[in-house]
């Protein structure tokens, strides 16, 4: 293992000229973006409330929710005015949160693996066509991933914003808020959620980064047609 290391140490070669190159510029882009989409989520915390008025005393409820938002587990006191009901919030939207940060997590990975092989390893990258046509492969297939994932976590905060919309969590227990007489619920504000927006932003973006990338990394394969021709070619040409 040992002597692996010292293998792979004593081929490193740094240089930074790639990041001067469409191939790299966008490959740093993609690191930055993907952690972005990926932190805007999983760190992702918010509280919805509202109030219930029991005569002339008015009883704040509180409910904190946040990723991988399991909903049903974000419990909350619902004051009855003369004791407490524990209530919960609907919807499990975990997996496709879930799914959304794992395929930025992943992604993060390999742009620090490829970054590393682009500024260290340039030499062993365009040794052989094998590097270039494996790297495409990878950047096309988490391209479409970054369209299933951040089509459907779009799809899922939406419904995020509906269950703890205060509006809605007042509309939905309205037989408890109306079962005793001088009993009255109030939505309060909108729990904040620029951040979780900004997150399905950051998601699109990096699919047409990656996207994008994969036309620069074509380039580096064998498939695609050299800009120039051929030195014979232009040696016959002249001779003729």
């Amino acid at each position: 293992m040992a002597a692996v290391a010292q293998q792979m140490m004593s081929g490193f070669s740094l240089d930074l000229g790639p990041l001067k190159e469409p191939l790299g510029f966008i490959r740093v882009l993609e690191w930055v973006f993907t952690i972005f989409a990926f932190a805007t989520t999983g760190g992702y915390s918010g509280t919805t409330s509202f109030s219930v008025k029991c005569g002339t005393d008015v009883k704040p409820v509180n409910v904190t929710f946040g990723y991988p938002f399991r909903l049903p587990s974000s419990s909350y006191e619902f004051p009855t005015c003369n004791n407490t009901e524990k209530m919960f919030l609907t919807g499990d939207h975990s997996s496709s949160a879930e799914f959304y940060v794992c395929i930025g997590v992943f992604g993060f990975l390999y742009c620090t693996a490829t970054l590393v092989l682009y500024l260290g390893y340039q030499h062993v990258y365009r040794e052989t066509s094998r590097g270039p046509v494996i790297d495409l492969v990878v950047t096309a297939v988490f391209a479409f991933m970054w369209l299933v994932s951040s089509s459907a976590w779009g799809k899922v905060l939406t419904d995020v914003k509906a269950a703890t919309s205060p509006y809605n969590l007042v509309t939905s227990i309205i037989k408890e808020c109306t079962g005793t007489a001088g009993r009255e619920c109030i939505a309060g504000p909108y729990p904040a959620m620029g951040r979780l927006n900004a997150s399905v932003i950051f998601g699109f973006l990096n699919l047409i980064l990656w996207a994008g990338n994969c036309w620069f990394i074509y380039k580096e394969t064998p498939f695609h047609k050299p800009a120039n021709p051929p030195t014979g070619v232009e040696e016959g040409a002249g001779k003729s």
